[in-house]
């Protein structure tokens, strides 16, 4: 049979990875395929860089257009990063006929619905399993294992930085500060951070992810977002004392049609799973109508797990290549996006207040919760010898967001009220 030719764009970490396994998986792959799966072409920025894997030279182009224009390259794997110029590349590469396979999380949550239907309008396929949570499957299962039920609620642990920096936090009783200093110093954190410790990454692939599963064209805008950076130690301490742990969480929800995305450091009930996943490890946690709780768990990044998921699309478009069925499976959002109000979305709180420590204050707080019917779960005051004020902590019921909003609001007008120190949704 004639050898399925790739063209790889980028042979950075994920690169690489794609490179071994494709060269030593062969045997394997052609089993599973039916065919040979050659990379013909690598683009990469400097063909004289060493690198730590040997590949022939001649396979080696810093030219674009020769692997997005050559009429032998059967696929394109992008694996380079970027977004507006890559996605000229690859909406070049599909008109040109060739099929996509990409782990740009960037890419595909700003212009995935642009990408997907130039795909469907080539009979090309697309497919980004690596986008998300690098060797864990959850796109395909998604799109194919939950094809039959309606899906409801997603949570997910979806970036690896953030979770070690608050695992360590949570363990070792370190401030944030000092713990992204050691994630970068271990490679775990960029230079510049932002887009891990203020939510950005793990928002893009929420956008994914609730498109996916809702199948509506949810965008980037529409996801809430909050960082970690504002996490204290004495936040993490108070939280384990209740039973919680303090993780960055994407929710997204679904109730009668109408959705909300967010990404925001949330008080997560101790039993539950995702609690306990710790270190750079990603989880996401999915429930569906019919099927009810499942979780899926693994490592969110590196060179061969996310190069795994890379190489399983490639497989894919082989497969739907022996079938006649390549663009089939694209499936573009088809239901109208209904975005939930502040008025419909509701969960419990957790509240650290720094107030006045007179008799009276309790009282006055507690009013302004039933003004804006807002039950209480639990109130505790815990003595603290380095701050003179009372610190009090609340746990509400199911509050809804407009609500909770206007008791924030009037909170912030009290006297006796010197500080609403922490605000976190509580799951669990």
């Amino acid at each position: 049979m004639k050898p399925i030719k790739v063209g790889l764009l980028g042979l950075g970490t994920v690169g690489t990875g794609v490179v071994r396994i494709v060269e030593g998986h062969q045997e394997d792959l052609q089993r599973q395929t039916g065919s040979a799966i050659e990379i013909a072409k690598i683009v990469v920025q400097d063909k004289s860089k060493p690198r730590n894997i040997s590949v022939d030279p001649e396979k080696l182009t810093e030219n674009v257009w020769d692997v997005i224009g050559d009429k032998e390259i059967d696929v394109v794997v992008e694996v380079m990063g970027g977004v507006e110029a890559t996605k000229g590349h690859i909406l070049t590469a599909l008109e040109n006929g060739k099929h996509v396979v990409t782990a740009n999380k960037d890419l595909m949550a700003m212009h995935g619905a642009e990408i997907l239907a130039k795909a469907a309008e080539h009979n090309c396929d697309v497919f980004y399993e690596a986008s998300v949570a690098g060797g864990i499957p959850i796109i395909r299962t998604l799109v194919e294992g939950f094809s039959s039920d309606r899906i409801t609620k997603i949570m997910g642990i979806v970036n690896g930085t953030t979770n070690y920096i608050l695992t360590k936090m949570s363990q070792e009783g370190a401030a944030y500060a000092d713990v992204l200093k050691e994630a970068q110093t271990l490679g775990y954190a960029e230079a510049d951070p932002t887009s891990d410790v203020e939510g950005l990454d793990a928002a893009r692939k929420m956008t994914i992810l609730s498109t996916l599963g809702f199948h509506a064209n949810v965008a980037l805008s529409d996801v809430e977002v909050k960082g970690i950076s504002k996490v204290s130690k004495e936040d993490i301490q108070y939280g384990k004392k209740l039973g919680y742990e303090v993780k960055l969480l994407g929710i997204a929800e679904n109730h009668d049609g109408h959705i909300s995305v967010s990404v925001q450091p949330t008080m997560v009930k101790n039993s539950h799973p995702l609690a306990s996943v710790n270190g750079v490890f990603n989880a996401v946690y999915v429930t569906g109508e019919a099927v009810g709780e499942t979780m899926f768990y693994g490592a969110g990044a590196g060179e061969l797990p996310t190069a795994t998921s890379v190489v399983a699309d490639l497989v894919a478009v082989v497969r739907n290549s022996k079938l006649g069925v390549n663009g089939r499976t694209v499936q573009a959002p088809y239901k109208e996006k209904k975005l939930k109000s502040d008025e419909q979305i509701a969960s419990k709180n957790f509240i650290l207040l720094h107030v006045e420590d007179k008799a009276g204050v309790l009282a006055q707080i507690t009013q302004i919760f039933a003004e804006h019917e807002v039950s209480l779960e639990s109130v505790f005051q815990h003595p603290n010898a380095h701050n003179p004020k009372a610190e009090i902590i609340i746990i509400t019921h199911d509050a809804n967001q407009a609500s909770m909003k206007k008791v924030l609001n009037q909170f912030e007008s009290m006297d006796v009220i010197h500080a609403i120190k922490s605000v976190y949704r509580v799951e669990g």
